[in-house]
């Protein structure tokens, strides 16, 4: 299914990003097995109306609330979706991308996701470092057999628990098929960086990766990020970190509660700034 959104008015700084006139968007609803081969995982594609015959591509993935509004009320649809997740698809959209928003909770029962302070009462099913990788590379694969995608300019972005799966998919520990058709960049946001002591032995990712978080984040640890991007750099791992100051967790979501504080909307405003200055010279040179 194909849904039309007409341009709206975005915030300042998604207009100075994005293209003088802005196009309109269009999101396909897709279906695509995981690379755990059983699992048939959701996902909404936004492209502009008006694409030319091929694109570069991101994939989203959410974080621990899911993708779907508060508000959502049952219904889990295109639109539906949270308002920061709509953003950044119609923001990447604008902006020469296809961008797949993958819901990876929604088929394993779970479409509303978990609330804060919920981390050890999720099922393994959902584990951000063995299974929720699995889903991104489905949504890899699926992209690459689209005659509509450029098959090796795919980024992986995600957000908080999603962050966390980014930094986990990016891993220089994959099969040699995952790396064979891997992501050219990760870009995880406010990740959780312990990863279950997965890489307590150290951390190398096979492509570049470039987290974004804030210093106060009240959710996960910025100081175990940069402790956790420091070792890998001192392995030879291509990753940086951006730390905004006094930016909290979900400091991007275009709501008031979160952008009437000034270093969030600094930060939201720069990070979208910088990610699109990113994937233009990863995926579009």
């Amino acid at each position: 299914m194909r849904h039309l959104l007409a341009p709206i008015a975005l915030t300042a700084a998604i207009a100075l990003a994005a293209p003088a006139t802005a196009q309109e968007v269009q999101i396909e609803d897709v279906k695509f097995l995981s690379r755990d081969g059983k699992t048939q995982v959701k996902g909404y594609l936004f492209k502009p109306a008006n694409a030319p015959e091929k694109l570069p591509a991101v994939v989203m993935l959410h974080g621990r609330s899911g993708a779907y509004s508060s508000l959502a009320k049952g219904k889990y649809d295109a639109s539906t979706l949270s308002a920061r997740h709509k953003m950044w698809g119609k923001l990447l959209a604008q902006n020469g991308y296809a961008a797949l928003m993958v819901d990876d909770f929604g088929p394993m029962g779970y479409p509303d996701g978990f609330g804060r302070f919920t981390y050890g009462d999720r099922p393994a099913a959902l584990n951000e470092v063995t299974m929720r990788p699995l889903h991104a590379y489905g949504a890899l694969r699926y992209l690459q057999t689209r005659p509509d995608i450029i098959a090796n300019r795919v980024a992986l972005m995600g957000w908080s628990n999603g962050g966390s799966a980014t930094l986990a998919a990016m891993a220089d520990d994959k099969p040699g098929d995952m790396r064979k058709i891997g992501f050219a960049i990760g870009i995880p946001l406010y990740p959780g960086c312990g990863l279950k002591n997965a890489f307590a032995k150290g951390y190398k990712p096979y492509h570049p990766v470039r987290v974004f978080m804030g210093s106060g984040d009240e959710e996960v640890s910025p100081t175990l990020c940069e402790r956790f991007v420091s070792r890998s750099k001192a392995k030879g791992g291509d990753i940086t970190i951006r730390m905004f100051k006094d930016a909290t967790h979900s400091y991007d979501t275009p709501i008031r509660s979160r952008q009437s504080v000034p270093a969030n909307a600094e930060a939201k405003a720069a990070t979208e700034t910088e990610i699109l200055a990113i994937l233009a010279e990863r995926l579009k040179q």
